[in-house]
Order: structure tokens, then C-alpha cells, then sequence
């Protein structure tokens, strides 16, 4: 090869290695930064554009731990008032000043991107420099006494919301929730579910008391349809699921996953048995066929028995290949992301660490699982 060709391929190869290592930066921002975001401070605020999302979520990580420190731990209580139409950025620079919290930037950034910034509200409130910025921030909200409030957990099935109803202020009673959660609103028609489990988001949601059945419902609706982006819904159609096929897998992932920054490897694991017709051989499933236990007052049965894994229902996955009929859980926005982003991976298996974390091992072969065991 001459010189000239030499240097004619290297100019190519280092060309290539920047167009490469360019579109992998922009993967980063577009894709790992807003879901590292998502899983640190929760799910950004649906009236956020895409970029400013992606703006705020690099804003956010890059505060690193300025967010949960508090300026000084032993600080004691004072009270900060808020004037009628005070802006937000107002609100940050004083709290720096009078030495609540150590960043305006972050306290601005945080609520912002959570949304907070449109719930703040005047008045006097009682604050301390023991407060890291995200109490703080989340102090700043004040509500109705004449409101309900409605707090849904990720993992919840329906009827554990349903149980939560009479302590929520609503005048829904538990029964005529259950009944209309058969009946999805006209909202989520674009992923025709057969009924609502899997897509009651998990948030908490401050709702006039006199809200009927129906608002209820069209209520966490529109929240669900909000969060699943096209983005979201454009991954799920390239790994060959419909929008309730990633619910329900997310559904079971969520219920897995203690620690939900596992949620992208449990998710790979589940995909990669679907993509070969391995039956998932899910606890979660399971738990959901067996239903409320009346000695526990638990509807997730744990541990199961043998005998539980022969339950002969379609939601067994231990006995039916694919997934079971409908979700079995209300996951939360980073375990759906993690069926639309799982992390790439050999796995086929996984159990329960011996160190009692509540983390996982995982294996590609059975063997590896075996070995993987308790003593």
C-alpha cells in the first residue's frame, strides 16, 4: 500500500471512528440521559418539549448530589413567605439568600422539570436548611382542604387502588371503581386495552371530592397517554409489541424488580425469552392468578410453593407460554421504559441474591442458574 493510500485510509478510519463516536453522544443525550433523569427524580413534566427535557435531565444529573444534600443538617426551622405572583426564579435566588438551600440553579432546574414550578403557591411556609432542595421544593405545594387526594404505587393492582379510595377523600366507593375499570376511557383507545389494570399511572393526583367514577378514570387516562410518548410507543412496535404487550411485560417487570434500576436487565431477560418461545416462568403472574391471600390480607402471595406454580389459570406463565392476558400491575414510568430500552444482554435467567438485597443474579444457561443457587 503506498503512502498516499495509507493516509487516505487512515483519514477514512478516523472519520468514521468521529461519525460513530458523534452519533453515540447523541444516543446518550437523547435516550440515557432523560430515562438516568426519570429513574433519579422522577418523570419530567408532560408539558416539557423533548428538548427541554432532554435540556433539564442534563441539568439535573449534572447538579449530581446538590438536589438530596441539605445546606446544613443541624439548621433550624424559619419561616419563608412567598408573595402573590412571585416567579420562580424569585422564589430560588431567596432561598439561597437566606440560606435554605446551597444552589438556586438546581431548585429552579428541579422544579421545572417536575412541574412544581406551576404548583407553587403564596403564603407562609415553615422551612430548614435540613431540608435538602427537593423537600423543599416539594414543601411549596398547598392544597385544598376541600381537595382528595389519590396516591397510586407502582406495582399496585386495581384493586389495592380500589381499597385506597375510602381514605382518599373521594365519595367512589371500592366496588363502582372495580366495576368501571372495565370499561377503559375513550382516551386509550389508539392501545385498546380490555380493561384498565396496567394503565392507571402511578402519580398522585389532587382531585375535587365530588369527582365522579368516570372523571376519575379519564383523569389517570390522559395522564397514562401523556407519558407514553411516540417515542416510547415507536420502541415497543420495533421489538414486535403492541402497547398493552409492553404494559402487561412491564407490569411484571415492575413487580420484579425491587430495585427498579434493574428494571432494564429484568426486561431483557423476559424479551429475550419471548424472542426464542421460552415460557417467562414468572413469579408475579403467579401471585396475580392466586389472588388476595385472606391469612396474609395480601394479594402477592411470597413465598410461593410448589403447588402454586400448578395454578391453573391463563395467568400462570409456568403453564402457558407468552404473555398472560392482561397486565397484571400498574408499572411505572421507568419499568415501561425499560421494555422500550431494555439493556442489551445474553441472559435467559435470573434469581434472587443470596445476600438477602433484594438485587438478582443472572445467567444464560440453566446450569449457570443452578450454580447461581443459595447454599
Amino acid at each position: 500500500m503506498s503512502s498516499r493510500s495509507l493516509r487516505r485510509y487512515q483519514y477514512y478510519f478516523i472519520l468514521v471512528f468521529l461519525i460513530i463516536l458523534f452519533l453515540s453522544c447523541v444516543f446518550a443525550f437523547i435516550y440515557y440521559v432523560p430515562a438516568q433523569a426519570s429513574l433519579l427524580y422522577g418523570p419530567p413534566s408532560s408539558r416539557l418539549s423533548v428538548s427541554d427535557r432532554i435540556e433539564f435531565s442534563t441539568r439535573l444529573l449534572m447538579h449530581g448530589d446538590v438536589l438530596n444534600t441539605p445546606l446544613d443538617p443541624g439548621g433550624i426551622e424559619q419561616t419563608f413567605v412567598i408573595a402573590p405572583g412571585e416567579s420562580v426564579v424569585s422564589i430560588a435566588d431567596r432561598l439561597e439568600g437566606f440560606g435554605f438551600i446551597s444552589n438556586a440553579d438546581a431548585f429552579y432546574d428541579y422544579v421545572v422539570y417536575t412541574g412544581i414550578d406551576l404548583t407553587i403557591q403564596a403564603g407562609d411556609f415553615t422551612l430548614s436548611p435540613a431540608q435538602s432542595i427537593i423537600d423543599i421544593a416539594q414543601a411549596l405545594q398547598k392544597f385544598s382542604p376541600t381537595d382528595a387526594v389519590l396516591t397510586i404505587l407502582p406495582g399496585w393492582r386495581m384493586e389495592e387502588i380500589a381499597a385506597s379510595l375510602p381514605t382518599s377523600g373521594l365519595t367512589i366507593s371500592p366496588e363502582e371503581f372495580l366495576a368501571a375499570a372495565n370499561t377503559p376511557p375513550q382516551v386509550l383507545e389508539f392501545a385498546a386495552p380490555a380493561t384498565m389494570e396496567g394503565f392507571f399511572f402511578p402519580d398522585t393526583y389532587i382531585l375535587p371530592r365530588e369527582t365522579t367514577v368516570q372523571g376519575l378514570l379519564d383523569i389517570i387516562a390522559r395522564n397514562f397517554a401523556v407519558r407514553l410518548n411516540t417515542d416510547m410507543q415507536t420502541a415497543f412496535t420495533n421489538r414486535g409489541l403492541t402497547v398493552v404487550d409492553a404494559v402487561t411485560l412491564a407490569s411484571i417487570v415492575e413487580r420484579e424488580a425491587i430495585h427498579i434500576e434493574e428494571a432494564p436487565l429484568i426486561a431483557s431477560v423476559y424479551l429475550n425469552r419471548i424472542a426464542i418461545g421460552m415460557k417467562l416462568d414468572a413469579d408475579p403472574t403467579v401471585q396475580y392468578a392466586l389472588g388476595l391471600q385472606f391469612d396474609s390480607n395480601s394479594w402477592w402471595k411470597s413465598p410461593l410453593s410448589l403447588d402454586d406454580l400448578k395454578v391453573n389459570s391463563p395467568y400462570n406463565t409456568y403453564l402457558f407460554a407468552g404473555l398472560p392476558p392482561t397486565p397484571i400491575s400498574n408499572p411505572s414510568l421507568e419499568a415501561l421504559m425499560a421494555v422500550a430500552y431494555p439493556q442489551a444482554t445474553t441472559y435467559y435467567f435470573f434469581r434472587a441474591a443470596c445476600d438477602g438485597s433484594g438485587y438478582h443474579v443472572y445467567a444464560e444457561t440453566l446450569e449457570e442458574q443452578i450454580a447461581n443457587g443459595c447454599p
